[in-house]
């Protein structure tokens, strides 16, 4: 546990960060941010875990809610944003679009300035539809800058992306903090290799913005990012570009290749994850544009009967003992398919998966200072004040 010294210091660290053009601003996808940026989020989520674990209050906000619409199911996410945000006062209101007035027609411009009298930050998650996800979440974002600039809002909600078609950056955010402090701090991350690959999975929708964060946020930082799956199960190019430019920028290496035994060999760090085809999600989005209900049915048969033709993409103890030292670390966002637990066949061998249960979680409880850290440095303009500021105080937590 860090103690108050510890905590003076990472300070004094955030205030050699630019940060201005994160305030009263919206988090999207990581790869929109800067080097400073990216740091500042992760600097600040250290700063809020060591104040909880020193028992000091960082209640911020004296009301005000945050504003969660998940337009998915969540368990994770729903309750990190939950988390965060009460982390720093905000109460927290759940938008259930089946109980709105969205069921009879109200625009997504009008729902937006509805909710937000009284809110400081909303969360989205819209993952499921290419090209949706993501526009959904700027449309609201537009909607709550009209509302404030036409003084309906007495301030502009920030938005921060739950995760979207594109993006996870929550996620791939917390999984990078795990790594870092895994392997005990960034300096120490260059020329590690990363294998975020495919795995199979007896279902066929599950969306592309996991292995396109990792992708995009990893190789920012000097490591080996391979990417593998079989043929057809590509991600969307133009996030495979952003890992490119990454990659020679900072020193590090990306490569697609489509095998898992040579992404895991020698592996310091594997992520067996299954996704859909970016072919095949937009084949899906369209369909379901049309309300085609038969053709989504074929479309499921067909895509789960070609996943079954890549059973042996799973992650198994013979699959780790090639990776660097046997000893890789393993990665999965959660719920993983666990073959003869959750299901009959699946990403990863339940040995493998109970062995990581503890950095398991370990990675989940990143989320919710990832979270916090964005919606205060959209909230705050000198960030290292205001924590100076909590210090300073060090209210008590638990009384």
């Amino acid at each position: 546990m860090k103690d108050k010294a510890a905590i003076k210091k990472m300070i004094e660290e955030l205030k050699t960060l630019k940060t201005d053009d994160m305030y009263l601003n919206d988090f999207f996808h990581t790869w929109k941010e800067s080097d400073d940026e990216i740091e500042a989020v992760f600097e600040v989520a250290e700063i809020l875990r060591a104040m909880r674990e020193n028992n000091i209050s960082t209640k911020v906000f004296d009301s005000g809610l945050g504003i969660s619409v998940f337009r998915d199911n969540s368990t994770r996410t729903r309750f990190s944003f939950t988390s965060a945000c009460n982390l720093l006062g905000l109460a927290v209101q759940d938008l259930d679009e089946n109980k709105s007035q969205i069921a009879h027609g109200e625009t997504v411009r009008e729902t937006a300035n509805m909710i937000s009298f009284m809110a400081d930050v909303i969360g989205i998650r819209d993952d499921m539809y290419i090209g949706k996800g993501h526009t959904y979440q700027k449309t609201v974002a537009t909607a709550v800058q009209e509302g404030y600039d036409d003084g309906i809002l007495e301030q502009r909600p920030t938005i921060v992306n739950l995760q979207c078609d594109i993006d996870h950056p929550t996620q791939c955010m917390a999984d990078m903090m795990h790594i870092i402090n895994h392997f005990g701090g960034v300096e120490n991350l260059k020329g590690k290799k990363v294998a975020m690959t495919w795995a199979y999975s007896p279902s066929y929708g599950k969306p592309l913005s996991v292995p396109q964060g990792v992708i995009g946020l990893f190789t920012r930082f000097g490591m080996d990012v391979v990417l593998a799956h079989p043929e057809g199960y590509n991600v969307m190019p133009e996030i495979e570009e952003v890992a490119k430019e990454n990659a020679a920028k900072c020193g590090g290496s990306y490569q697609r290749v489509n095998s898992m035994e040579e992404a895991f060999q020698d592996a310091d760090i594997v992520y067996p994850k299954s996704w859909a085809p970016f072919a095949v999600m937009e084949e899906r989005t369209k369909i379901v544009e049309n309300g085609d209900q038969a053709a989504l049915k074929d479309l499921e048969k067909k895509c789960l009967a070609t996943n079954a033709q890549f059973k042996n993409w799973t992650c198994t103890e013979d699959l780790m003992k090639t990776t660097k030292e046997g000893k890789a670390l393993y990665l999965h966002c959660l719920p993983a398919d666990i073959t003869g637990v959750s299901c009959k066949e699946g990403e990863v061998e339940a040995s493998v998966f109970d062995r990581y249960l503890v950095p398991l979680y370990k990675q989940a409880s990143y989320k919710p200072y990832v979270i916090a850290a964005m919606i205060f440095l959209a909230k705050f303009q000198s960030p290292s004040a205001k924590l100076e500021e909590l210090l300073e105080q060090a209210t008590k937590r638990v009384l």
